[in-house]
């Protein structure tokens, strides 16, 4: 039998969707998309793509260490951004992180839900 592990996470809207900030089976581990909230679950850094992406990336990392997992077991990362000028500043951020790790990675443009987010990541790690 699979284990199943989960982080929940205090988005307003997680329950209304059912869903987790991440799951584990065995030795996988799926983040899903993760805006730049703070504790108070608003929008941090509103007009800043770098620093709300920074901020995403904070929250996957403290994600997969509750998992057992850090940065170095990241094999993949989604991407999504409000404006496809605000490319570079989001991958300056992503590349702090993981620019010797090197995960397979796609940046899309898209909107979203709350207007004051400019970035979204999510992330995919193998233990």
């Amino acid at each position: 039998m699979n284990r199943r592990e989960r982080v929940e996470t205090d988005a307003p809207w997680a329950m209304s969707v059912g869903y987790s900030r991440a799951i584990r089976v065995d030795d996988r581990i799926w983040v899903s998309g993760t805006a730049a909230v703070g504790d108070d679950g608003r929008i941090v850094a509103t007009g800043d793509a770098h620093a709300q992406a920074k901020r995403c990336i904070e929250i996957i990392l403290a994600a997969l260490a509750e998992l057992g997992a850090g940065p170095e077991h990241v094999v993949r990362t989604r991407t999504y951004i409000r404006h496809a000028s605000l490319w570079a500043d989001v991958g300056r951020a992503h590349g702090e992180v993981f620019a010797d790790i090197r995960p397979a990675t796609t940046m899309v443009v898209t909107e979203f839900i709350d207007a004051d987010m400019l970035v979204e990541i999510e992330a995919e790690a193998v233990l």
